[in-house]
């Protein structure tokens, strides 16, 4: 009986980074199959990746394939931490075009004389000259960004895992179509009545817990 036929992996850079941050989420779906994903881009056979994630090589090749035939779609998305509502976009790319231009979105969008203090993960594209111009030219953005590979300390990651919990793993799609109308049909239904999230540890409970983490993964010898 012949095995899984292996599937030609090539995400973009901007690719590998959203997938390199949401490999750092622990013990996640979304965590195994990034680390798959990025694992076969670097061109190792399913066998390779099966041993290295201790998963079989079944759902290697399952994992892979859908990537492969689906395609993928970058979701820019702005949470007011007040209300819980949603501004979104999404982008077949992720450049700092993309960026600049979902930024217009929520200028557009927010009424003026709001000051617009923004949380931000410390992607590359983030940074980038144009990007840091931007802001000097429409004053009342103001930019945070979060430590490198700590972006669940921002608090729309929460929002994001409502989306993949209550959406995203309970239906198919057969094209980045189908799941770019999927997820703001999602959006849209969650903006008519939005909740706004409230963190149930204080800032110390949480970088304990962190560093109690941290502290795990590096004596366990991978």
């Amino acid at each position: 009986m012949p095995g899984p036929r292996a599937v030609e992996i090539m995400p973009t850079d901007a690719e590998r980074e959203v997938l390199a941050g949401w490999m750092c989420r622990p013990k996640t779906a979304l965590a195994l199959r990034s680390r798959i994903v990025l694992e076969r881009a670097e061109g190792r056979t399913n066998g390779q990746v099966a041993e290295a994630v201790g998963v079989s090589v079944g759902t290697v090749a399952r994992m892979t394939h859908d990537y492969v035939r689906n395609g993928t779609t970058s979701l820019f998305a702005a949470l007011d931490p007040t209300s819980g509502s949603v501004i979104s976009q999404s982008f077949r790319r992720r450049r700092h075009q993309e960026f600049l231009r979902f930024l217009k979105l929520i200028d557009a969008s927010v009424p003026k004389g709001y000051d617009l203090h923004l949380i931000l993960e410390n992607y590359a594209t983030h940074r980038t000259p144009a990007a840091k111009n931007w802001p000097l030219r429409h004053p009342r953005f103001h930019l945070h960004f979060t430590p490198t590979s700590s972006s669940w300390m921002n608090l729309v990651e929460r929002w994001f895992a409502e989306l993949t919990n209550r959406k995203l793993r309970r239906s198919t799609r057969r094209s980045v179509v189908e799941l770019e109308t999927d997820i703001h049909t999602w959006i849209k239904s969650w903006n008519k009545n939005p909740k706004p999230f409230v963190w149930a540890r204080t800032a110390d409970e949480i970088l304990e817990t962190l560093a109690a983490y941290c502290a795990r993964i590096n004596d366990s010898g991978h």
